[in-house]
């Protein structure tokens, strides 16, 4: 008995998080661990399947740039990357597409639907999802000049047009998104998944953006989480160094949905099974929040 009652008190636990979000959208960048281990896998459908039953609307983006590696190595073409992004020719970008808006979006589509969901797989390229164009890097140099570092085929969006998720959102359908997107002349663009994924909450207006990773939480400099973080906050800590290497623009990515309307965004350990109802349903949670 004890055990059952402990059980209602986690549904109890979870009702007022239920009637709040009914109806809401939640933008779920999806990557890492959680990408990897089938367990995680598994945990992640059911989650995600979960919150869609309940009558919160998934928008899931995917990332897969391990995969991508892995297959540019087995089709004999090193992967390059400079400041931590992939230089993207035509022959690479090729390879992109074909692992992420085939391969890896359609793996995750039907890991959903076997939980009993109903996922889409979308590429940023279908009914004009996704308008970006070519980034390019300037960093400074010692001399205070500019050098431009062109990437190739990567991009950074400009536009989304959400009436295809609001369409699949209103018949119950969950979409599954690769970051690929479409420049004015028609090219295909490389595009970071988090950066989509923050670009896309603001544009739906969602309640949440959420971004699993393969660590915990944002870190202080004795290693804790900071579970609550504020603009101001991580202005501070960016000055300081505590947010700095791959954290970065994550949290960026964070703070541009927030100021675009977002209520609140999160960062949390992929690692943890179903560490999405962990955080959304806890009144702890597991990661950090990131807040207005």
């Amino acid at each position: 008995m004890k055990k059952v009652l402990e059980k209602a008190n986690v549904l109890i636990e979870a009702l007022p998080y239920i009637k709040n979000f009914y109806g809401k959208t939640f933008v779920i960048k999806y990557g890492g661990s959680a990408q990897i281990k089938q367990a995680l896998k598994d945990s992640f459908a059911q989650d995600v399947v979960l919150l869609n039953y309940i009558g919160i609307h998934p928008v899931i983006v995917h990332g897969g740039g391990p995969k991508v590696s892995s297959i540019m190595e087995k089709m004999g073409k090193k992967p390059e990357f400079i400041q931590g992004q992939r230089f993207t020719d035509k022959e690479t970008m090729d390879i992109v597409e074909m692992v992420l808006g085939g391969l890896i979006n359609k793996e995750i589509v039907s890991l959903i639907n076997s939980h009993g969901g109903k996922a889409v797989g979308l590429s940023g390229k279908d009914g004009g999802l996704i308008k970006a164009k070519r980034k390019l890097l300037t960093p400074s140099s010692e001399k205070g000049k500019y050098k431009t570092i062109d990437l190739g085929l990567v991009g950074e969006v400009t536009d989304v047009d959400t009436h295809i998720l609001i369409s699949l959102e209103k018949e119950g359908f969950i979409p599954v998104i690769s970051p690929i997107g479409v420049s004015p002349e028609g090219e295909t663009l490389n595009i970071n998944a988090d950066s989509i994924a923050a670009f896309i909450a603001s544009t739906l207006k969602a309640e949440k953006l959420i971004l699993l990773t393969d660590v915990p939480g944002v870190k202080d400099k004795k290693d804790r989480i900071i579970s609550t973080l504020t603009e101001k906050l991580i202005k501070r800590f960016i000055g300081d160094g505590t947010i700095a290497g791959g954290m970065l623009p994550k949290v960026q990515a964070c703070l541009k949905a927030i100021g675009s309307g977002v209520s609140k965004t999160h960062i949390i350990d992929g690692r943890v099974p179903h560490c999405l109802l962990l955080e959304i349903f806890t009144k702890r949670g597991i990661g950090t929040e990131i807040l207005a």
